[in-house]
């Protein structure tokens, strides 16, 4: 049907009315607030639910998810660019990088968690978006965003073996395709190829997995925390 509004303009507005009621509920679970459409965030989303209709592809998989992505996106955008959700707070870096330093210690990132989940209850903050959006993702490998401080590599050797690995798997997006239609890991295509112990790909897999969806995905703000990995692209 998605398809074939493309190619109709009575089909068009036809497959929208029909997708109305989808529509408010994808804005109002993303903005978290109740949306009708006298407000400028349906515009925005009927906007991007008719880019998605032209963009979508029988490959891209089911149409609603893929119109939910881009409508996601647009409304991320659209926040960013009013002044009025302005980024207040930041997301301790030490919860993606693990670079703790002597003044640092597993309190501090109980705190920058602490700081990551308050991000999550407020409202209208672009990080918490993408944070919201990243534990979805998430959620369908079996872990949160907030357990990334119990599984993030601590020491220098571990943290450089998970670098290696995320981009390697960057580097195949066969794999990524892989990984994300399995959940798993290609454990031994990555012990075969970067001879990574398994031990460290089984205790760090969330981890790599975050880093993989985050880096690959539309998330700026989070990608940033991965510093580490990105420097171990621009080798």
């Amino acid at each position: 049907m998605a398809i074939d509004a493309d190619n109709n303009q009575d089909l068009l507005n036809s497959f929208i009315e029909q997708n109305e009621l989808f529509i408010l509920k994808c804005t109002s679970r993303i903005t978290r607030k109740y949306i009708t459409k006298s407000d400028d965030e349906w515009s925005v989303s009927l906007q991007a639910f008719v880019q998605a209709i032209k963009g979508y592809e029988l490959i891209k998989g089911n149409f609603l998810s893929f119109a939910e992505l881009i409508i996601r996106r647009r409304l991320i955008d659209y926040l960013r660019l009013q002044k009025k959700y302005n980024l207040e707070l930041s997301v301790n870096p030490a919860i993606f990088n693990c670079q703790l330093d002597e003044n640092e210690n597993d309190k501090d990132i109980a705190l920058g968690l602490a700081v990551a989940e308050k991000i999550i209850h407020q409202e209208n903050y672009t990080l918490k978006f993408e944070i919201e959006a990243a534990n979805e993702v998430f959620f369908y490998y079996g872990f949160s965003f907030l357990d990334l401080s119990t599984c993030s590599p601590k020491a220098k050797k571990t943290k450089s073996s998970c670098a290696k690995v995320v981009v390697y798997l960057l580097n195949n997006p066969i794999l990524i395709n892989e990984l994300q239609s399995s959940k798993q890991l290609p454990l031994k295509i990555i012990e075969k190829n970067l001879n990574v112990p398994r031990k460290i790909l089984e205790r760090h897999r969330k981890y790599i997995i975050a880093a993989v969806e985050i880096l690959s995905g539309e998330y700026p703000n989070l990608a940033y925390y991965f510093r580490y990995i990105r420097e171990e692209i621009n080798k």
